[in-house]
């Protein structure tokens, strides 16, 4: 199989082409390097051949199309470094989506792989856990809004593709959310706040085995990668403690939630189940231990966040 990779170098893709590359496909990966690590993929690999750019080149995309010919799209690329760069936002995640879902088209692509956020059901959903037919709602930030606008691009193309609506995916290669900067504070000696909110974090593994099922056929449509369960962030916070080994516990600060922000959102994940079989989850514990692992070698890049309230302050 021929499989192109968007995001190729960043946490999803760059796990996703591994699984791949490890059966014996063969897979182009692109990255504009915004947040992702050439150290994710290989060096040198006989099946893979990796291009920096972007996905909003449409002339480089066009190029890639007609030399690879690839049988299946996976696209994972997404920008979220600064929930302000609105131009950046739609470039990446809405002119580069489109590119990919259209040349998907053009060059009969068998499937197309896609990964959509959370928040495209507002941080206040109406129901939970959240089924997959809640009200669409993303005018919570630009990273959702435009999101959303490819996954719409997606059900006007007819092309088959699936979408998977994330929970919060977390593990070694991590640049977004709680986890690197709860590891890069208590590392610096720094005091770490956590707010009263709970979240359904899921192992970056455990996805990208799912990814290569549906790029192998399995599913079509939109679905939930979620465990249906949910965790406080607290409890992800004493994970890094205890996966970094600190002799003493560094107490954090506790704050109320944002009036903006949701006390949870938790997606339901009964037609993933369904279609997909029974997915045996990387219990917390180990997955945040891995991810320890990974900063303990490469460092921490990012602590990024998709939500203007949820900045990082020293």
């Amino acid at each position: 199989m021929k499989v192109f990779i968007t995001g190729g170098c960043g946490q999803v893709g760059s796990h996703i082409a591994e699984n791949f590359l490890a059966r014996g496909d063969e897979v182009l990966a692109v990255d504009n390097m915004e947040t992702g690590r050439r150290l994710h993929l290989p060096d040198a690999h006989e099946k893979m051949r990796f291009v920096e750019g972007s996905i909003a080149d449409r002339p480089l995309m066009e190029q890639l199309f007609e030399e690879f010919k690839p049988d299946v799209v996976i696209h994972t690329a997404a920008s979220y470094k600064d929930p302000d760069d609105w131009y950046s936002d739609t470039m990446t995640n809405t002119v580069g989506g489109a590119n990919m879902v259209s040349l998907s088209k053009e060059y009969n692509v068998s499937r197309f792989v896609y990964f959509q956020t959370a928040l495209c059901y507002g941080v206040k959903p109406n129901q939970q856990p959240v089924p997959l037919d809640h009200e669409i709602n993303p005018d919570n930030s630009s990273y959702s809004i435009s999101k959303t606008t490819t996954e719409q691009y997606l059900r006007l193309s007819g092309i088959d593709y699936v979408t998977f609506r994330l929970a919060n995916v977390i593990g070694p290669r991590n640049t977004s959310g709680p986890l690197p900067i709860f590891y890069e504070r208590l590392k610096a000696g720094k005091q770490c706040f956590v707010t009263k909110a709970r979240r359904d974090f899921v192992y970056v593994g455990d996805l990208a085995k799912y990814a290569v099922k549906a790029a192998d056929g399995a599913g079509n449509g939109a679905y939930h990668f979620s465990s249906g369960g949910d965790v406080s962030i607290l409890e992800l916070y004493d994970a890094v403690v205890d996966g970094i080994k600190l002799n003493d516990y560094p107490e954090p600060e506790v704050r109320d939630l944002h009036p903006d922000d949701a006390p949870t959102i938790l997606l339901d994940p009964s037609r993933t189940f369904a279609d997909f079989g029974d997915i045996e989850f990387t219990p917390l514990t180990e997955t945040v231990a891995r991810a320890v692992a990974y900063y303990d070698e490469h460092g921490v890049v990012g602590g990024y966040t998709h939500l203007r309230h949820e900045e990082k302050k020293d």
